[in-house]
């Protein structure tokens, strides 16, 4: 499983949500997008397809912004990417949506695939988006105690 920029900075997105989450802030799409380094266009469609998946909510106007939908404890990394990506499948014959792998009965290799995206499943639908905050927060704290 390769990411793409869409679930890199989707998720980047949902732990600075997941940091804000509680103070009933919300954070505006340039300042989201400057955080990432990236363009406000861009954040923008990352956050529609959040929202159609009701992990993100907008709040419209000059005060407007986005929030996180539910508290990020509740939302898990598997879920985040789900939206954004689409398929967190290692390779097409173990995805969710079956194979089109002829060989899928007979090879020898799949066993060894499957133990490996089941691993990669249990890690994303076990972690958090408050975990990843909580991560982040203290990585930022070394960083800042070490200079």
């Amino acid at each position: 499983m390769k990411l793409s920029t869409k679930g890199r900075y989707g998720i980047k997105a949902m732990v600075d949500l997941a940091i804000e989450y509680g103070k009933g802030d919300l954070l505006s799409t340039s300042q989201l997008a400057e955080k990432q380094g990236i363009s406000a266009a861009y954040l923008e469609q990352l956050i529609a397809s959040l929202k159609k998946a009701d992990l993100v909510v907008a709040v419209r106007g000059v005060q407007g912004g986005y929030a996180l939908a539910r508290p990020p404890e509740t939302i898990s990394v598997g879920e985040v990417l789900t939206a954004l990506e689409g398929n967190t499948a290692l390779i097409d014959c173990v995805g969710t949506k079956g194979t089109d792998c002829s060989n899928v009965c007979s090879c020898s290799a799949r066993p060894l695939w499957l133990k490996l995206q089941k691993r990669i499943d249990d890690v994303l639908d076990t972690t958090s988006i408050r975990d990843m905050a909580d991560d982040y927060i203290t990585q930022m704290e070394r960083n800042a105690d070490q200079q």
